[in-house]
């Protein structure tokens, strides 16, 4: 199964069927995504994007994307 088919079946699922399922693929999901981001971060940074062109694309402030990857 695809990414975006996974996406469409998670979408369909919280319209109906089990909560609990629903959640848990969610919880799954977030932090799969969340380990996707971090990578990327790293990846920008080592490929000389700014924190603010790496924020721009993620869609948040520089200082948050600084604020949570800045350390590491």
């Amino acid at each position: 199964m695809t990414e975006q088919e996974e996406n469409a079946v998670t979408v369909a699922s919280a319209e109906s069927g089990d909560p609990e399922g629903l959640l848990a693929r969610i919880a799954r999901q977030r932090a799969e995504l969340e380990r996707a981001e971090a990578i990327a971060v790293r990846r920008a940074r080592v490929a000389g994007l700014t924190w603010q062109e790496i924020a721009m694309r993620l869609g948040v402030t520089k200082q948050a994307v600084h604020k949570r990857y800045g350390s590491r």
